[in-house]
């Protein structure tokens, strides 16, 4: 979900089939009235793409893992929230206990930017299941606060598949679904290399991103279109070769712990 258009344009879910296929079976949801994304195949949120495989991922961890020893922890279990603010710039007002941070209203994000780096994130959707589709356990990973990975009780919960779980939002499903049930704490594991461009302001490179959600690859090196939004892609401009790390709040309760980036050099 954009940022941007998160009042406005995400409040409602358009569902495409009004009759289910069998009954008792949820009708697929999502939209026909999209722009076509890029490569021409499907439309942003198309409702009749084939949803990812179900993967079953290994065990979740009852404790936090370990941030390496160069990594910056943005929550850990100090409760410290002083690496992030709210969007206007005032201090983060969501709750933080024993080490874990609850979605609050409005967007947090951290005070520093970045560029390139390794980042780990720990989330939990509610045990106690609401709501269906994109209204289930709805949150968000923003990577220089542009480009969202998707957070979402991707537990049989059937959506459109570039906005479930893991996906690059509005552009790209996952590989798999590997979610764990609603309730247990999961992993993102996110290595991403910024947008890079002339000196004349042009694309050069695009934004590339790989994921393993709970240790399953779910993004193989796949290039951004273009920073997320809902129901469109937006254009690359250079004010998107950095950033900082976002969390997005959907109106819906979802905990994270242990969240800690790497900074990575560009050697080339």
């Amino acid at each position: 979900m954009s940022i941007r258009s998160l009042r406005s344009a995400h409040i409602a879910i358009v569902v495409v089939s009004l009759a289910a296929t069998s009954a008792g079976q949820q009708a697929p949801v999502g939209y026909d009235d999209t722009p076509m994304q890029p490569n021409g195949k499907w439309h942003i949120h198309d409702g009749k793409r084939p949803q990812p495989a179900i993967v079953a991922p290994g065990p979740a961890n009852v404790s936090p893992v370990p941030a390496p020893a160069d990594a910056i922890v943005l929550v850990g279990a100090g409760g410290d929230l002083s690496a992030w603010q709210m969007t206007d710039g005032s201090p983060a007002t969501w709750a933080m206990k024993s080490g874990m941070l609850e979605t609050g209203k409005g967007i947090i994000r951290t005070k520093a930017q970045f560029t390139d780096f390794q980042l780990h994130v720990e989330f939990a959707t509610p045990s106690e299941v609401k709501g269906d589709s994109q209204g289930r356990g709805n949150s968000g990973v923003f990577l220089l606060g542009k480009f969202e990975i998707q957070v979402l009780d991707s537990y049989r919960n059937p959506t459109y598949p570039d906005g479930q779980a893991a996906a690059m939002y509005g552009q790209y499903p996952p590989l798999v679904n590997a979610s764990r049930p609603p309730g247990e704490w999961q992993t993102y594991d996110i290595a991403f290399t910024a947008p890079r461009f002339t000196q004349a302001g042009t694309l050069d490179k695009p934004a590339v991103v790989t994921v393993l959600h709970n240790g399953v690859l779910v993004q193989n090196a796949k290039a951004f279109w273009g920073p997320t939004a809902h129901k469109k892609i937006d254009p690359y401009t250079p004010d998107t070769a950095k950033g900082p790390i976002a969390l997005q709040d959907h109106g819906n309760p979802v905990r994270y712990r242990n969240v800690w980036i790497r900074s990575l050099k560009d050697d080339n």
